[in-house]
């Protein structure tokens, strides 16, 4: 009985032993707290990594440039400005994506494949929708209208280009105003523009917040 209880005691010896340094560890934790951690080189470069994608993705704010271009647009398509706003932001941050063409070659400030810009009835058109569209064609908009394609020519210069703020701008506007977003479908006129729930919620995200922010029309000074 003795050598059972003998045994038992050094047991809890050797586990009061091996518990020590995690309990000191944790004293210490607790006693410089989170304030004092930060000063650990990695830890703050880390936390300030952190906190910055964690602002960067939240930031309202729509650069006063682009403000005239989606109100334009609304004009013309009855799509909320917000919304072409919301999605400008998705697909190229408001333009400072570099290059404007991504790796499965989406064009533009808007991110249009070729064959979505220029008409899926193209004969080159297949697939994801890159095509073999001639360079001419992509911007002309009677070859456009010929394929039924969305690429509109939104500052009247005779030419359709996703890599212009109007033309791209516009011609996201037609899309989305084509498949629902002027009437009010926007989580379907969405959806279309990009086949991901995770997309639609992203872009409603933003469009909320840009509703809140921008709750009227904007004016800019002259």
């Amino acid at each position: 009985m003795k050598k059972k209880v003998s045994k038992q005691i050094t047991i809890r010896l050797w586990a009061a032993a091996l518990l020590a340094p995690i309990l000191v560890v944790g004293y210490f934790i607790s006693v410089i707290g989170w304030h004092e951690l930060q000063n650990i080189p990695w830890a703050h470069e880390v936390n300030q990594f952190i906190s910055s994608k964690a602002i960067e993705f939240r930031d309202p704010e729509i650069p006063e440039e682009y403000i005239d271009v989606y109100q334009s647009a609304e004009a013309e398509y009855g799509v909320p400005w917000q919304l072409l706003a919301a999605h400008h932001r998705i697909e190229t941050r408001f333009s400072t994506m570099d290059p404007l063409l991504s790796p499965v070659g989406a064009e533009g400030h808007m991110q249009f494949m070729p064959c979505t810009f220029v008409g899926w009835s193209h004969p080159t058109c297949s697939g994801l929708g890159q095509g073999e569209i001639p360079v001419e064609d992509k911007t002309n908009p009677k070859v456009i209208a010929v394929y039924g394609g969305y690429g509109v020519d939104g500052d009247g210069d005779g030419i359709a280009d996703p890599y212009n703020i109007y033309d791209a701008v516009f011609s996201a506007a037609n899309y989305l105003g084509a498949n629902g977003a002027a009437d009010g479908e926007l989580e379907r006129a969405i959806f279309n523009y990009n086949r991901s729930d995770a997309y639609v919620k992203d872009i409603l995200y933003f469009f909320a917040q840009y509703e809140e922010k921008y709750p009227e029309r904007v004016t800019r000074s002259q």
